[in-house]
């Protein structure tokens, strides 16, 4: 994770084994995240694509009642709406893309054929419904939308598996609307839904919620009612159909004494199909166990949890039946933490996608380390943060990069997924307890259960539960961007056993200059013993005092338990007067356009500063008074140079490489 670039400051060249860091980014989304999308709150629809009309009311319940099949996109049927007045609401809207056809709506049993259709908008006029009073609409409809795999809400392909072929939704972010009338508003969650889904008596058709009817219905095609009492998002709505068999398993928390939840699995019916996903697909039961003692009880217990095998590239999080493209470890961990942050609390805004995918990404490092063990976590967390290095970018997403056609800028995987899962690891370091740290989690679920959450309210719990200022962690972190690197220089005082630090962040951007910051140490004394201390970053240069009793042979590894993102310049040995005014460090070493340098020391008068190149020739000079400053050296050969600051009567020397 870390990059180590040694060098020899005065005397000493230092050297520690560090994990490799790549900038490439070639992560595998564990979810298949990328359509039209939008964000939407109360009252208000956020973008023109969306109507007005949309903010008069409050679903309350969707009734879906469809027909589907395994070999196309075609659905055809009637979606009830059932919702509360929030206005005085003469005007009706749904959302419904112009590739399904609109046979009927009626609205409080009365047929209105008077409608308009603007894009994926539909405006009803009505008989007027008091503020407060409820009302339920019945549109029915048909259609085949296109298929798209990722960027449609509605998939149709041949598995390759005798010949089967399935049908499945993904309706996330905002492509719900291709398959049933809706509304896409992520803080009106539907109380409960009802899914019927009529198809050929030859295939199995899986959904949300507890499978309470099958229904032969004598003329070649069979019912399955599913229906859902949990609240619900609208983009966790679906259905995958095929030619499936079903195996199921069962979880068992502690919480539940001795019940257990239903893992409900729909897979192809074709040989093989079984023995080759039936490991992984175990697996999950374990999962459900540890995320249960960790955070709260599997939110969904008294439904169940479960899959439906398709041929999507990764996993969708469907409430309660993940969609579900293969069972890898990884993917299935991934996918069902998200019935925790994603389906039980969902993100407030597209903006603050972290409260899916981040802690999404997070559950899955944390059933790594809880069931397969400390390296295994080790490994997992690693890989992510040295993926989040390869990005300066933020985690939260500005509204003005909220639009179609950047859409992978919300399910960025850099970002959104491995930087959104590594600064939840940071924080958990920052807490210091992670009986505190556990307790954040479980009260976020516990305040937000069945609801919506931002960035700012799991900020908040983490404050409320811990009695520590996130402000500037959250700053840093989630809205700034990038990343710190370090260069340490140190000496060991005999005389007084005792360490000294002298310790140089710089970032990787200029929008986040400084991360404040515990940081991990780990020292290799003289008796060859190890032993590791932990040092608080307030400020871009900190000198550090550590009482120690044996003498420090040299710097074992910064950071050992991989807790925090940063790249280590350098660490060196040093011999110069500290207490000169003309004692500095610098970074980043190796630079690129620019190098910051720092002065320890306050000093009454100005100090000068003298780049020369290898071969002694001058190629810059500067009169300071500040206690630091930023030099452009993009203009520079790449090349090693020197740096020498004087105050006039004192010098010191150091070295940098362009």
């Amino acid at each position: 994770m870390k990059h180590i670039f040694t060098f020899i400051v005065v005397v000493v060249f230092s050297t520690a084994a560090f994990s490799q860091y790549s900038s490439i980014n070639n992560d595998d989304l564990q979810c298949s995240h990328a359509k039209y999308f939008g964000q939407s709150n109360p009252l208000r629809a956020i973008y023109n694509w969306q109507s007005e009309y949309l903010s008069d009311y409050d679903v309350t319940f969707y009734f879906l009642d469809i027909t589907v099949t395994d070999a196309s996109t075609y659905v055809e049927g009637n979606v009830t709406f059932y919702a509360d007045a929030l206005v005085a609401l003469d005007t009706f809207a749904f959302e419904l893309i112009p590739d399904q056809t609109i046979d009927s709506i009626l609205f409080n049993g009365v047929k209105y054929s008077n409608f308009a259709r603007e894009d994926n908008n539909v405006i009803v006029p009505v008989a007027t419904v008091p503020q407060g009073d409820s009302f339920n609409s019945q549109i029915f409809y048909h259609g085949q939308p296109p298929s798209g795999g990722f960027f449609s809400g509605i998939s149709n392909e041949n598995t390759g598996y005798d010949n089967i072929s399935v049908t499945w939704t993904l309706s996330e972010p905002f492509a719900a609307s291709d398959w049933f009338p809706v509304k896409q508003d992520l803080e009106d969650k539907a109380d409960s839904a009802w899914i019927f889904l009529t198809t050929s008596s030859d295939n199995m058709a899986g959904s949300e919620g507890v499978l309470t009817n099958i229904v032969n219905l004598g003329d070649g095609n069979t019912r399955y009612e599913w229906k859902t009492s949990y609240p619900i998002d609208y983009y966790l709505i679906s259905f995958a159909v095929a030619d499936y068999q079903e195996y199921n398993t069962y979880a068992h928390p502690s919480e539940m004494n001795g019940d257990s939840i239903l893992i409900q699995n729909f897979i192809y019916d074709a040989p093989g199909v079984l023995e080759g996903n039936k490991a992984g697909i175990d697996a999950t039961g374990q999962m459900i166990d540890t995320l249960s003692e960790l955070y709260i009880l599997y939110p969904f217990s008294e439904e169940k949890y479960g899959h439906c095998l398709t041929e999507l590239g990764g996993g969708m999080e469907h409430q309660t039946m993940t969609t579900i493209g293969g069972f890898g470890f990884d993917l299935v961990a991934h996918e069902l933490g998200h019935m925790w942050f994603g389906d039980n609390v969902t993100c407030a805004t597209w903006s603050d996608i972290w409260i899916n995918e981040g802690f999404a990404t997070y559950s899955n490092y944390l059933i790594q380390e809880f069931i397969n063990g400390w390296d295994a976590g080790q490994s997992f967390i690693v890989s992510k943060q040295n993926s989040a290095m390869g990005s300066n970018g933020s985690i939260y997403i500005p509204e003005d990069e909220i639009y179609p056609g950047n859409e992978w800028r919300i399910f960025n995987g850099q970002l959104t997924y491995n930087k959104g899962a590594s600064i939840i690891h940071t924080l958990r370091h920052e807490i210091q307890d992670d009986s505190l740290f556990f307790a954040v989690m479980s009260t976020f679920q516990t305040n937000f259960t069945d609801s919506t959450a931002t960035g700012e309210d799991f900020k908040n719990t983490a404050e409320d539960v811990t009695g520590m200022d996130f402000t500037q962690f959250f700053d840093q972190w989630y809205y700034g961007q990038g990343y710190p690197r370090y260069s340490f220089e140190w000496y060991y005082d005999t005389n007084l056993s005792e360490l000294h630090i002298t310790s140089t962040q710089t970032t990787t951007t200029n929008t986040t200059t400084l991360f404040d910051m515990l940081l991990d140490i780990k020292l290799l004394l003289v008796d060859g013993t190890t032993t590791t201390i932990t040092v608080h970053q307030t400020d871009n240069i900190n000198e550090f005092v550590i009482p120690l009793d044996t003498p420090v042979y040299d710097f074992y590894s910064v950071d050992p338990d991989n807790w925090t993102m940063e790249f280590v310049d350098g660490i060196s040995v040093i011999v110069e007067e500290t207490s000169s005014p003309a004692y500095f460090t610098i970074g980043p070493n190796p630079a690129t356009d620019y190098i910051n340098v720092y002065f320890l020391n306050q000093t009454a008068g100005g100090r000068s500063l003298v780049i020369n190149d290898i071969s002694g020739r001058k190629v810059f000079e500067t009169e300071i008074s500040d206690n630091s400053e930023r030099i452009n050296i993009s203009s520079l050969p790449k090349g090693v140079y020197t740096i020498l600051s004087s105050d006039g009567n004192q010098q010191v020397v150091k070295r940098f490489i362009k």
